[in-house]
């Protein structure tokens, strides 16, 4: 059975953004803080299992997680509160920075 979300890999997702889609990391905090895509929302996995009805995503959404993994997770969960168009970045953060691409760190 197809996944009910795209599961993109790097260039294919660095073609959607800016284009009306937002990122939510899902990452922990303490990868997020070694260095995150700087379009980037965080919110943790652990929080979208636990409290899913609290959390709004956009129509147009990527998750993103270390290598596609846990971001597949939350993928499943935003179909299930009916985001439309929902992508699963395949390859995650370790794709973005192996391509050399630039990761944000939070300030002081």
């Amino acid at each position: 059975m197809d996944a009910p979300y795209r599961d993109l890999k790097l260039d294919q997702v660095r073609e959607l953004i800016g284009d009306g889609y937002e990122i939510v990391d899902v990452r922990e905090d303490s990868e997020w803080e070694q260095g995150h895509i700087a379009e980037a929302r965080h919110v943790v996995l652990a929080s979208i299992l636990a409290r899913s009805d609290l959390h709004r995503f956009r129509e147009r959404t990527i998750f993103c997680c270390e290598v596609g993994e846990r971001s597949a997770v939350a993928a499943e969960m935003a179909v299930a509160q009916g985001v439309q168009d929902v992508v699963n970045f395949r390859g995650g953060m370790k794709a973005w920075r192996e391509a050399g691409l630039p990761v944000e760190k939070p300030g002081p």
